[in-house]
């Protein structure tokens, strides 16, 4: 079976890769979402849960940016150049999976106080909301089509013809990231 980039990233170097790509931003991103519903209710930001909220979108932004850097420059730029995409549904997986870059800097800009710094804390706290939920979607876009089977879209192994000679380019994501 046929597998995405974004699956495969995640299956090669178990459990490691799985650990800094998923579980780390997911966990980060979790506990804002979880949080801000308490936030939300109470309609201000303080205490343990603001606290532990604001942490954790700093972080999760931070980290994630980082996660983006690496990601582009070791499979994007290469996949791109040598023509290794498999299908469009790869490169929704992938693209929507970097996507949620913006609304996790977004938070992070927030929370340290840097975007939207004169808007009332009910607007900074609105904003924050967007940017979680704008964050799950663009997640789920990314999980839904990155478990998908890119044939099922069309893809066939030999039905896209590479831009450089194949025998000097990686064949996997592993290959890209781990020589």
């Amino acid at each position: 079976m046929e597998m995405t980039h974004y699956m495969e990233l995640l299956a090669t170097n178990q459990p490691w890769n799985l650990i800094l790509f998923m579980a780390i931003p997911v966990i980060l991103a979790e506990t804002v979402a979880i949080t801000e519903l308490v936030i939300l209710l109470k309609w201000k930001k303080t205490g343990f849960i603001g606290g532990l909220n604001r942490l954790a979108g700093i972080i999760g932004g931070w980290y994630f940016l980082g996660v983006f850097v690496y990601l582009v420059n070791t499979a994007v730029i290469p996949l791109t150049t040598s023509g290794g995409w498999r299908g469009i549904g790869d490169i929704i997986a992938v693209g929507f999976y970097l996507l949620g870059v913006i609304p996790l800097m977004g938070m992070a800009l927030i929370d340290m106080n840097i975007l939207i710094r004169k808007s009332s804390e009910h607007e900074k706290l609105k904003l924050h909301a967007i940017f979680v939920g704008i964050f799950l979607v663009v997640a789920h876009i990314a999980m839904i089509f990155g478990m998908l089977n890119p044939s099922i879209l069309g893809f066939h192994e030999n039905s896209i013809l590479p831009v450089h000679d194949m025998d000097s380019m990686p064949n996997s994501v592993h290959d890209m990231m781990w020589k």
